[in-house]
């Protein structure tokens, strides 16, 4: 990687990996409780996308 923003990128990828952590964590607790959906589960998911979307056009990725 060369470009001028990857290392911003590199974060905001680590940032989404976080994300997904705590997702699947709400997800297994809600589906040991005999939950529906957790709670927050829509806004971490545009969250998530957000920031993937951001990462990809730093990196100059613009396949939207």
């Amino acid at each position: 990687m060369s470009g001028a923003y990857d290392q911003l990128a590199d974060r905001l990828d680590t940032i989404a990996e976080e994300l997904d952590e705590v997702m699947f964590d709400q997800l297994r607790e809600a589906s040991a409780a005999r939950g529906g959906r957790p709670v927050d589960d829509k806004r971490l998911t545009q969250a998530r996308r957000a920031i993937e979307k951001a990462s990809r056009l730093l990196r100059g990725n613009t396949d939207d």
